[in-house]
């Protein structure tokens, strides 16, 4: 076992050296049992071609434009020496229960259905948003398989996957990295997207870095071929949350130019005092056929976030809350980590804990506390239809962002005071990303044998600046009482300011031999050049130590797989794939004072997907191990250890049914078991926000034979219990929510308004028993927890026209 001090490891996000992620830390393996399934059922929108889609086989129809296009399994013998791969399917397809039949690109670039592909993906579509009332990226976890999610202050839009979270699960957007999930990632509107797509498992071979319990990929909404469809969308719930969201699209009186153009307003409110998100976004993008082989894509989208803080509420001792103890939150004890000065220092341990009910709304942040964001995406690119087997495809683009945290973030029990000590902590990021990825697909025959290729090459430069509180001579920088406490001011800002450029060039080949029309072969390899330069200087004018440095990578990861589908409809595959990460922390963090190693994962997958011939009924299954070694976890707030490995087994199970047109069915369960390996300090623990068990399911009927049609419907969700910390000594208790709502069609001919041809007006309960429960952790903050929502009534109106 290496340990290694952490004392001027600079996290570059808003947390400041001890409080580094444990998002980077590898969360676990052992023997996991993972489902869930994507309650959709409404017809699902294809994205324009310009884009995304593969190169059109001959006699092809276009799906429309999800990043590659959707193929059909060849309906001919595979032996016929002048096979094709099949053409792709037309864009009207019939949705299926579970969205086999969409295409997720951040799976695969050789334009796989979700039910082609040998992985565990799950794809949430903008209906299933609307009818679901997802209203932030977050909440979309929800309707993936066995997928946490929780907005921590520092790192909002954070994942727990297959035994890993937060930076161990990579982030997307429209199939593009920009860094780390804890540090780039922001509370995020779904008005916008056309979908989300979560890939499960390592797949570094499709994202490359930090791809470990699986990736996330946000696919904006894009223009479509046909007549202008406008929308607006209206809502507003009981703590003051309400979201505005108008778009459009469709053909422009150009021929061949199409056009999509959303612009959303929404404000988020906590049920925690001051703690809201003010979220507004501008979006478009223009779509040109030059001809039916060329065609070109221009996109701009700029996000603009500003709101206050809840970094948790504060754990502590049920000798001081007494009767105000809560139960069915949290249990166990605490590690304050103001005073330990190592993971087995049993005298910064306090305990037993609980949450007191008198502080359930309470913020502990100071008074002039800001968290902000300011975002914007340029793309464009073209698509070349060479002839009928060959497309190239290339996207430029480049993003900007500004975002900035001023906090109080960690609230620590005393108990020797009975006080809560806080700290002080600043941090600012400047950061601007240029690249360009050219794709290539090839359709053609190896003797007889139908085979697809795709290539890509990806070229980047990613610079970021912080500047971040570093000064903080003294901890506690302040106590406040429990009950009612004085906010207080940040005070004067002394900055530290770190520089980090990662140049990137990294190639990839994918490869599908149909050797038979039931069997098929699929592998891919990634090779990549990654560079990192490190430069900085401190508030005081020195230089921090081990830098400037540089350091190069040249990672290989690779993905084997195999399907065999005897019967039209029941598809079996197993898989291997690989990935890797920086060991001790983000990228951008990585300093000779840490380690300058890379992390390498492994997963062994088999599973079975089935969908009925009247695509009214679909199945799939799922079973896995993952081992990622060469793990470095935090252990304090200086000192960091070299875990050796985490090792994750699971199983997912999702299935959907509409057995009749009027009811919808869906249901998914999954078990994971995740642990750490060969570590003195925490072997044999879980790691943090990690489930043994979630099960979700939900149902709905809609009564269409009435004048209004209606439709009422719910879900109910359950979590298993999680840990905090690493250390594991604090559990934070199982939970089980509900949502119930019911929606209203009222027909144009019965509105007043000319050319509107439905309004939906729709009420929703979230959390119906009103539990109170912990919903997520930051465990580089083991004093605190973030808890659920109460329950919420929402009302909401959306037209079409």
């Amino acid at each position: 076992m290496s340990i290694f001090n952490i004392g001027n490891f600079q996290a570059p996000s808003r947390l400041c050296a001890r409080t580094v992620l444990i998002s980077r830390l590898l969360p676990g393996a052992a023997f996991p049992l993972l489902v869930a399934a994507t309650p959709v059922f409404a017809q699902q929108r294809t994205l324009d071609p310009v884009v995304v889609s593969p190169p059109k086989p001959q006699s092809a129809t276009h799906a429309g434009g999800e990043p590659q296009g959707v193929p059909r399994r060849a309906q001919r013998t595979a032996r016929n020496p002048t096979a094709k791969p099949a053409p792709l399917p037309p864009s009207d397809a019939a949705p299926t229960p579970l969205n086999g039949n969409a295409v997720a690109a951040s799976a695969s670039r050789l334009g796989l259905t979700v039910h082609e592909t040998p992985a565990a993906v799950d794809v949430v579509t903008q209906p299933a948003m609307r009818e679901q009332g997802y209203r932030t990226t977050t909440e979309t976890a929800q309707g993936a398989v066995g997928v946490l999610a929780g907005d921590a202050a520092g790192a909002p839009g954070g994942f727990s996957m297959r035994g890993f979270s937060f930076g161990d699960v990579t982030t997307l957007y429209n199939g593009i990295w920009i860094g780390p999930q804890s540090i780039t990632s922001r509370v995020m509107e779904t008005a916008n997207l056309e979908q989300v797509e979560f890939v499960h498992g390592p797949s570094s071979i499709m994202s490359g870095l930090a791809a470990i319990g699986g990736s996330v990929n946000y696919v904006s909404r894009q223009p479509v071929t046909g007549p202008v469809r406008n929308e607006l969308d209206t809502s507003i719930d009981t703590l003051g949350t309400y979201r505005t969201h108008f778009g459009s699209g469709g053909s422009t009186t150009l021929p061949g130019l199409d056009y999509r153009f959303d612009v959303s307003s929404s404000k988020i409110n906590s049920f925690v005092d001051g703690d809201y998100q003010q979220l507004n976004s501008v979006a478009g993008q223009l779509n040109y056929r030059v001809s039916d082989a060329f065609k070109v894509f221009g996109a701009v989208d700029y996000k603009r976030d500003d709101g206050h803080a809840y970094w948790g509420t504060p754990l502590v001792t049920t000798a001081f809350a007494g009767a105000f103890a809560t139960h069915g939150v949290v249990t166990g004890n605490a590690l304050n980590i103001f005073n330990a000065a190592s993971a087995s220092d049993t005298s910064a341990v306090f305990g037993p804990v609980t949450v007191d009910s008198r502080t359930t709304r309470t913020n502990y942040n100071v008074a002039d506390n800001s968290t902000g964001a300011h975002e914007l995406w340029l793309r464009g690119g073209f698509e070349w239809n060479i002839n009928d087997d060959v497309t190239l495809k290339n996207q430029a683009y480049e993003y900007g962002a500004r975002r900035h945290w001023y906090d109080s973030e960690t609230y620590a029990f005393n108990t020797g005071t009975s006080l809560i000590d806080r700290d002080r902590f600043f941090v600012t990021h400047k950061q601007q990303v240029v690249g360009d990825n050219t794709d290539l697909v090839w359709n053609s025959s190896f003797f007889g044998i139908e085979n697809r290729l795709a290539g890509q090459l990806q070229v980047s430069r990613n610079d970021i600046q912080f500047a971040q509180e570093g000064n903080p001579n003294t901890f506690p920088a302040d106590s406040v009482t429990v009950l009612d406490p004085d906010p207080g001011l940040y005070g004067v800002p002394q900055p530290n300011i770190r520089n980090s450029r990662l140049d990137n060039i990294a190639v990839s080949i994918e490869d599908r031999l149909k050797i038979t029309p039931m069997l098929a072969l699929i592998g891919g390899i990634r090779a990549e050049d990654l560079t990192l330069s490190r430069d900085g200087v401190n508030f005081d004018g020195t230089i921090p130590a081990g830098q400037p440095f540089s350091k190069t990578w040249t990672p290989v990861s690779y993905r084997a797989a195999t399907t065999f589908e005897p019967v039209k409809g029941l598809m079996f595959y197993g898989m291997y794939a690989t990935a890797f990460d920086p060991a001790a922390a983000g990228i951008f963090s990585v300093t000779p004072g840490t380690s300058l190693e890379l992390t390498s994962a492994r997963i062994y997958e088999t599973g079975v997907k089935a969908i009925s011939p009247d695509k009214r009924a679909e199945f799939t299954f799922s079973a896995y191990d993952i081992e990622r070694r060469n793990v470095y976890v935090q252990i304090t707030n200086a000192v960091a250890s070299l875990a050796g490995a985490v090792h994750t087994r699971g199983i997912e199970i999702a299935g959907a049914l509409r057995p009749v047109d009027n009811l919808k069915l869906w249901g998914n369960v999954a078990f994971t078991e995740a642990r750490y390996a060969d570590f003195d300090f925490f072997s044999g623990n879980t790691p943090s926000n990690v489930a043994p068990v979630i099960i979700n399911a939900g149902a709905s009927w809609r009564f269409d034979n009435w004048r209004w049609p209606v439709e009422i419907g719910g879900s109910v969700r359950h979590v298993g219990q999680r840990f905090l910390y690493e250390d594991d000594r604090t559990v934070m208790l199982p939970y089980t929510t509900a949502d119930l709502f019911a929606f209203v069609d009222v027909p144009g001919r019965d509105l007043p308004w000319q050319g509107v041809d439905r309004m939906r007006l729709a009420f929703r309960v979230r959390n119906v028993t009103n539990a109170l429960y912990a919903q997520w952790s930051d465990p580089g903050y083991p004093d605190q927890v973030y808890l659920g929502a109460p329950r919420t009534f929402e009302l909401s109106a959306s037209a079409k026209w």
